[in-house]
């Protein structure tokens, strides 16, 4: 089972880089067939507060999938947010990696920063690329590419 075919019918599931798949919510049945399918790492930006549908922390742990929580908040966006999201793209790259939050959307707004001064693509390259994987929200595009024009944590 290739990646993306482990995350069939989630919201938004898409594989922007070889190594990175992004969505929506997944269930309990993606997270199972995305250890089958050799994910390592789930990146969360869903506020620990928003309903979810299982006890996303527990259920990866006993999969032995590593756990990152990083909270994306409309309104509280900030660098020290999206350095700790780059920062585990950084750590995680080359690694199957799940990058999600309940639509995708904030998925798409913390991507472009990492695939401008990661990926080294151009800001409207790296504005597609995150409208595919489902960037709605013009404050989240705002955020990321902020943070990149600024060069935040180039490493």
């Amino acid at each position: 089972m290739s990646l993306l075919d482990a995350l069939a019918g989630a919201a938004n599931a898409s594989q922007p880089l070889p190594w990175l798949l992004t969505s929506g919510q997944p269930t309990l049945r993606h997270f199972e067939a995305l250890r089958d399918a050799g994910v390592t790492a789930v990146i969360d930006l869903r506020d620990p507060m928003e309903p979810r549908p299982l006890d996303e922390p527990a259920e990866l742990a006993r999969l032995g999938i590593a756990y990152h929580a990083v909270p994306v908040r409309p309104g509280a966006l900030d660098d020290a947010t999206l350095g700790r999201i780059v920062a585990l793209l950084r750590e995680h790259a080359g690694q199957p990696t799940l990058l999600h939050c309940a639509s995708a959307n904030r998925v798409g707004g913390a991507l472009l920063a990492y695939l401008i001064l990661d990926q080294g693509m151009s800001e409207q390259d790296a504005v597609d690329a995150a409208m595919r994987v489902g960037l709605r929200s013009t404050e989240l595009m705002d955020w990321g590419l902020t943070y990149a024009r600024h060069g935040k944590g180039e490493g």
